[in-house]
């Protein structure tokens, strides 16, 4: 009994371990945006050097998991919950990246006045921030219910993302001189339309834990 409850109390610091990590790769992300908008490179700076805190954070976690694998030898759903934990974690890992990769883009554009207010990409970010939330929530729950609701918007992510790639595309032939910041606003909203892959990918790996069957919800 002494050693089933350090193994719980071992999966439960894991777990709550990746849900900080998404925390953080949650604040990155809105940062990053939050960077775009204001066009703010102080902003997108603090994205950039903040990145390998995450790493670290993902780093961690793989430690920890590795070392509970190695000490425990365990079967079935309880290496199910560790299995997804790491899945898990890469996930974020990634979408950290794509926060990254919008400073990145911030810097590209730097202060070159925008072809149009800046409205819709921000819009497609909260649809996917939501999937994130909703995601980390089933993951922590182990509701394979919510995980599949969440997968679900990816559609809505995925139908603005080829609208406004197709309205920017639109405007080079018309603004010619704005190419490279119509290039990094199609850049951003490829970025976003990841962010929403990486979390369909956690909702995939909750579904993984509680039924212990691999599914393509983008299918």
């Amino acid at each position: 009994m002494v050693t089933r409850t350090f193994f719980d109390n071992n999966l439960k610091e894991l777990k709550e371990k990746v849900l900080h990590m998404g925390d953080e790769a949650k604040k990155a992300v809105i940062l990053s945006m939050e960077s775009l908008v204001e066009q703010d490179s102080d902003k997108a700076q603090a994205v950039i050097a903040g990145d390998n805190k995450i790493d670290h954070m993902d780093e961690e976690i793989n430690e920890q998991a590795i070392l509970l694998i190695a000490k425990e030898s365990p079967v079935a759903t309880d290496l199910r919950k560790i299995i997804a934990a790491l899945r898990v974690s890469s996930e974020i890992e990634r979408i950290a990246d794509m926060a990254v990769n919008i400073a990145k883009s911030t810097l590209h554009i730097g202060g070159e006045k925008y072809i149009k207010e800046i409205i819709e990409i921000p819009k497609m970010l909260e649809i996917s921030l939501e999937m994130l939330s909703d995601s980390l929530t089933s993951f922590y729950a182990e509701d394979a219910h919510l995980a599949k609701k969440c997968a679900q918007r990816d559609d809505e992510v995925d139908e603005m993302y080829g609208r406004l790639i197709k309205e920017l595309m639109g405007y080079i032939p018309q603004k010619p001189t704005a190419t490279n910041q119509i290039t990094q606003l199609a850049f951003v909203c490829r970025y976003i339309e990841r962010i929403g892959d990486h979390t369909t990918n956690i909702a995939e790996n909750v579904i993984y834990l509680v039924t212990g069957k691999n599914y393509d919800l983008n299918a």
